[in-house]
């Protein structure tokens, strides 16, 4: 075949962050601190952007599935936090559809609410919960586009049955994208205009 294979791989250090993947997070804020952690590492260890999510198991609230942008590592503008989550957590549950009969409710937490392609992933996926850390307003005042997402985005989910918690850590998660453009991290998407 002429195309290359493409492979989604974690860093290796995320296993020291996520040591035991049967722990159970049983608050929301635990779930968002141990995502914030991801991001954090992300910018201290330079494998990628400021951004990570994960797919936990609603009712249970054991992690399902890290994620943690590596755009820049991959040259590939897709691979953003939530993305790389999703795709790990349906491999691991070998289907397309997290929503699927017979699988748990999921959740998915996010460092930084998503941009506008990550939303427009979400009803696809299977996801029935969407808990955000820094909100869009943080992302775009250190200099990231977020796209153009709608206003009332939390409500168009709610009425595809996607719940959405905002605020969770606001303040932490948005250092870690101060940190990553104070250090010199690279901003990268957005349209360009000749």
């Amino acid at each position: 075949m002429r195309y290359p294979e493409v492979t989604l791989r974690l860093p290796d250090w995320v296993d020291e962050v996520v040591q035991d993947p049967t722990r159970s997070y049983p608050a929301v804020d635990d779930r968002m601190q141990v995502v914030i952690e991801l991001a954090r590492q992300n910018v201290r260890r330079g494998t990628g952007g400021p951004f990570a999510a994960a797919v936990f198991d609603a009712r249970r609230h054991t992690l399902v599935a890290p994620g943690v942008n590596v755009v820049v590592p991959m040259g590939c503008s897709v691979a953003h936090a939530e993305v790389v989550a999703i795709v790990i957590a349906q491999r691991l549950m070998g289907a397309h559809d997290l929503d699927r009969a017979g699988l748990p409710l999921f959740e998915l937490v996010t460092s930084t609410e998503p941009c506008a392609m990550c939303l427009g992933s979400l009803p696809w996926s299977g996801i029935r919960r969407l808990a955000c850390g820094a909100r869009d307003e943080d992302a775009r005042a250190v200099g990231f586009d977020e796209g153009d997402k709608p206003a009332n985005w939390p409500d168009l989910l709610e009425r595809r049955g996607i719940s959405v918690t905002r605020d969770i850590r606001r303040d932490e998660a948005a250092a870690v994208l101060r940190q990553y453009v104070d250090n010199g991290g690279p901003l990268y998407g957005g349209v360009r205009t000749p």
